[in-house]
């Protein structure tokens, strides 16, 4: 009698510990569940919403449309497409537009210091007189672009495709050109003090007339060989104009 009981005893223990057990499992699984439904899934875009800042129009489509003078400071614009838009004059201040399209979109006069730029595709876009003080263009599509008395100080061109790009009388003091593709861009009417970083950037046709380029960084005598300069051209310690100077005018349809 006294084997049996012991016995049962044993087995209501046992049983006890894994309801214990269970039950232990389920408050877990129900604390986790009860913290995401707290923190909510992330906001998703919403394409409707009216320009303001710190919006989410992450992926949404924005093509040929009027929106100037836009407030979008800190808004989410990554992906969004913007071809053939008109964003002049808009506030993008530290806006995030990584991998946007703006193929032929108007951003001049726009305000967009410390935005991210990165991974754009901006075919003949308009960013003349653009204030982008420190914005990121990192391995952005900006063949054409036209980014005329643009205010880039600071600003990050690394890898960027800059074919053509017009930077006359754009201010690009501290601007980085890191293995950019500066083929045929314009920079013979640009404006910078210190050094601008050249490294590893292909420079075929590149035009640096009248340049004081005598502190810059980054810079071979293969650019340089490449590159279209004049007698006014400075270059740093090292390097000489090339027998090819000055390059004949450039034919802008080739």
């Amino acid at each position: 009698m006294s084997v049996f009981v012991e016995a049962a005893a044993t087995g209501s223990a046992a049983a006890s510990k894994q309801s214990s057990a269970a039950f232990a499992v389920v408050a877990f699984s129900l604390t986790i569940v009860s913290t995401l439904a707290l923190s909510g899934p992330a906001a998703a875009a919403d394409c409707s919403a009216i320009a303001a800042p710190g919006l989410d129009w992450s992926d949404c489509n924005k093509r040929n449309i009027m929106i100037p003078g836009s407030e979008l400071e800190g808004a989410n614009l990554s992906s969004t497409d913007f071809a053939v838009t008109d964003l002049s004059n808009a506030n993008l201040k530290s806006a995030n537009l990584e991998k946007a399209t703006l193929v032929r979109a108007l951003l001049a006069g726009a305000h967009a210091e410390k935005a991210n730029f990165s991974k754009v595709e901006a075919y003949r876009s308009n960013f003349a007189e653009i204030s982008a003080d420190g914005a990121s263009f990192a391995s952005a599509e900006l063949q054409r672009a036209n980014f005329g008395g643009a205010r880039l100080t600071g600003a990050n061109f690394e890898k960027a495709e800059l074919g053509r790009a017009d930077f006359d009388k754009a201010v690009l003091t501290g601007a980085r050109f890191s293995l950019a593709n500066l083929s045929r861009a314009d920079l013979s009417h640009a404006t910078f003090e210190g050094p601008l970083i050249f490294d590893r950037a292909f420079m075929y046709l590149t035009r640096i007339e009248g340049l004081d380029l005598s502190a810059a960084q980054g810079l071979d005598q293969g650019q340089i060989d490449l590159a279209c300069g004049d007698a006014k051209t400075k270059l740093p310690s090292g390097l000489k104009a090339p027998a090819s100077w000055p390059c004949p005018p450039d034919d802008p349809d080739n």
